[in-house]
This record gives structure tokens, sequence and C-alpha cells, in this order.
């Protein structure tokens, strides 16, 4: 059974760090895209940061220079590395795998791709 679990998020001050996590259960994370999404209150889930198969990565525009997404293969852990926080970064960050075909060539960080969720973890940023 596939299952993605976040941790990591909590409450911080603008400028701080935070380190995401997704553990993957049921399936080999490394034989898929992943991707990390967030979504705001009353606005929709934007994709922030993906990583396919051979670990090429995308981000968005907003996200680029601060946010860095790895994988531990061995631990079939995804993590999103956020610095210089901002409050609109707030939002709940969710974990998603794109399950279709092993081998995931390019990352993508549309969300309509991916296929499995997570329930997603919290982060807040004040000023």
């Amino acid at each position: 059974q596939v299952r993605l679990v976040e941790s990591g998020g909590g409450s911080v001050q603008a400028g701080g760090s935070l380190r995401l996590s997704c553990a993957a259960s049921g399936f080999l994370s490394r034989l898929y895209c992943m991707g990390w999404f967030r979504q705001a209150p009353g606005k929709e889930r934007e994709g922030v940061a993906s990583i396919d198969s051979p670990s090429g990565t995308r981000y968005a525009d907003s996200v680029k220079g601060r946010f860095t997404i790895s994988r531990d293969n061995a631990e079939n852990t995804l993590y999103l590395q956020i610095n210089g926080l901002k409050p609109e970064d707030t939002a709940m960050y969710y974990c998603a795998a794109r399950i279709r075909v092993s081998w995931c060539i390019g990352p993508s960080i549309l969300s309509n791709e991916y296929n499995y969720w997570g329930q997603g973890t919290q982060v807040t940023v004040s000023s």
C-alpha cells in the first residue's frame, strides 16, 4: 500500500529555515517522480519542487534559490530544505508521488500529474 507521511513543519519567523520530510512506503520512491506542493488558505495548490529518478530537479520561480529538494534512497524519504522563509510561504505543504511508469524522467510541478498524496504538514511564517 502506497503511503506518504510528511513531517517537519512548524511556526517560524521570517528568515528562518525548516526541513520537511516525506517518508514513503509501499513503493521505491527513487523509481518515480516525487514532488512538493503547497496550498495556502483561499488559494490553489501550487507546485514548488520536484525530482525525477536521475535526480533532476525543477522549482517554481517563487522558491528558486531558497528551496532544495532531495531524496535519501536508503531511507526512501524525500526532503525539502527551506531557507529564507517569508510570510508568503505560509501554507500546508504536501508530498506527492507520480507512480505510473517506473524510472521517471522529467520532473514536473503540475499537480494533476501526481496520483498519490500525503496528508500535509503546516508551515507558518511570521513577520
